[in-house]
């Protein structure tokens, strides 16, 4: 993704610490905007659906299309950059996002406002490598190149914190569209400022990228999460069966070409070290659970608790200040105690956030709520800024491009396996619970005259929300324990 060697710079003038600073800010626009727009549906899905009407799989593609072309192309972007300039591709690439906002924001149908979140989607992709790698250019000092790492993944994570709250102060003023229009006025500060502030830099000995490994990955990722939606929506049956296989197997080609190839777009021979798989399982497993957590937590408070959406905006506070607070100060807290004990403490915060959920019901439990979703947020607060520092330093320096560009496409594809695999369990335990329809706020507007129908209905949902969050507590537990025995050496590889 961001090439060590061989990359020539065209700079904008001398960067002394003020331009460096604008130009810090200047890139965290975009990484606000891309983990922002992650989670600020969550809370406009309600009457997002009264007004469009999309099926229970078109709400699904709408939160998920997002989060999975990122993921997909996060990569392949990154290697673009290298080779076309990465102020170019971060410049064209909010032109991309901003259009799509607009679409998006006016979409007559769930079908339009689909396709322009995929559009979104692919303009988010180049809008991430392209700003962390030009942090390199703006500071090239290394103490204060990584305090603008640690705070450009703090804003990274706490935006997808952020986003329910800021969703939820906008449909409270405006229609769920607004959403995304507040993007706009944020890109055209970037687009106007960016080219005066931002160095240019690009590689002359890259080789072409490799298409077939592009098609390979998008083609491998897509079939495969939709088979697993489509069956915990619909049930297990051979169309769902079929496409399953076909994902698997192209999944395989993808990773056995990547094996073969001088250039790969995924190099697999990182994941024999040890600390670089327990920072990207971390991180993966970490974004899994808290984009379960706040999507079934925001349908919660509205449709169970009955709140209006800045209400449960509000509520929300205490968990996006957490994330945030603890991402600025994850990085001291691993100097402090080491990167190890760091990742173990803050997976295990997270796991313990999550169950405590358990304590909430239909009747009762906000107590449980903000004291479970804030302790969570100190735990994902401390390991996400972890992630990137040690998936680059556990590595050797050549292939720092490569680290970099699969960690964040493991924060895209855990936000988006959270929301299709965890999003789909709760959906299957609160169908089975009932002759329901395929969502609560559906169930609510269609038995709005029987109550005790609805009592039975949001009990259901609740189970399904214990039941998502207690296996994303499991996964981040088990995490934990991985992180303590495999990294009990500094450069411990995956073989010892």
């Amino acid at each position: 993704m961001t090439q060590v060697e061989a990359v020539r710079s065209e700079a904008v003038g001398p960067i002394g610490a003020g331009r460096a600073r604008l130009g810090l800010a200047v890139l965290l626009l975009p990484v606000l905007l891309v983990s922002m727009d992650i989670s600020v549906l969550f809370l406009a899905m309600p009457t997002l659906t009264a007004d469009l009407d999309p099926s229970a799989a078109q709400q699904l593609w709408i939160l998920d299309i997002y989060g999975f072309l990122i993921a997909g192309l996060l990569i392949t972007m990154g290697n673009l950059g290298d080779r076309i300039g990465r102020r170019n591709i971060l410049l064209a690439g909010a032109s991309v996002f901003g259009i799509a906002s607009v679409i998006a924001a006016f979409a007559p149908s769930a079908g339009v406002l689909i396709a322009a979140r995929a559009l979104m989607g692919i303009g988010g992709a180049t809008l991430l490598p392209s700003s962390l790698s030009l942090i390199s250019g703006l500071f090239p000092d290394a103490r204060a190149r990584a305090t603008a790492i640690g705070v450009w993944t703090a804003f990274f994570a706490g935006g997808s914190a952020v986003g329910p709250i800021i969703g939820g102060l906008l449909l409270h003023h405006f229609w769920w569209g607004a959403v995304f229009l507040i993007n706009i006025p944020v890109l055209l500060i970037l687009l106007a400022v960016g080219p005066f502030v931002l160095p240019e830099h690009r590689s002359d000995l890259l080789g072409p990228l490799d298409l077939p490994s592009v098609a390979l990955s998008i083609g491998g990722i897509l079939p495969v999460v939709y088979a697993v939606k489509h069956a915990a929506a619909e049930g297990v049956d051979a169309p769902s069966a079929v496409i399953l296989i076909v994902g698997v197997t192209v999944l395989t080609l993808f990773v056995r070409r990547q094996r073969h190839l001088e250039e790969p777009l995924l190099d697999l021979r990182l994941f024999g070290r040890a600390q670089f798989s327990v920072a990207i399982g971390s991180s993966l497993v970490g974004m899994m659970s808290l984009a379960a957590l706040s999507y079934l937590t925001s349908v919660y408070l509205q449709s169970v608790t009955g709140r209006d959406p800045l209400d449960a905006a509000l509520l929300g506070i205490p968990m996006a200040a957490a994330v945030f607070v603890f991402s600025m100060g994850g990085a001291r807290v691993g100097q402090r105690i080491g990167v190890r004990a760091s990742f173990v403490l803050a997976l295990f915060a997270s796991g313990v956030g999550n169950l405590l959920l358990l304590g909430i019901g239909v009747d009762g439990g906000l107590a449980w709520y903000i004291a479970g979703s804030t302790i969570a947020g100190v735990g994902y607060g401390l390991a996400f800024p972890l992630v990137s520092d040690v998936a680059v330093s556990s590595v050797p320096p050549e292939r720092a491009g490569s680290a970099v560009g699969i960690s964040e496409t493991s924060f895209e594809l855990g936000n988006a396996l959270g929301l299709a695999l965890l999003g789909s369990v709760a959906a299957l335990v609160f169908r089975s619970g009932g002759d329901y329809a395929s969502t609560l706020g559906e169930t609510i507007e269609r038995h709005a005259d029987d109550p005790a129908l609805l009592e039975r209905a949001s009990e259901s949902f609740v189970t399904g929300l214990h039941v998502a969050t207690s296996v994303g507590a499991v996964l981040l537990l088990g995490m934990a324990v991985i992180a303590l025995v495999a990294t009990r050496r500094p450069n411990a590889t995956t073989s010892d």
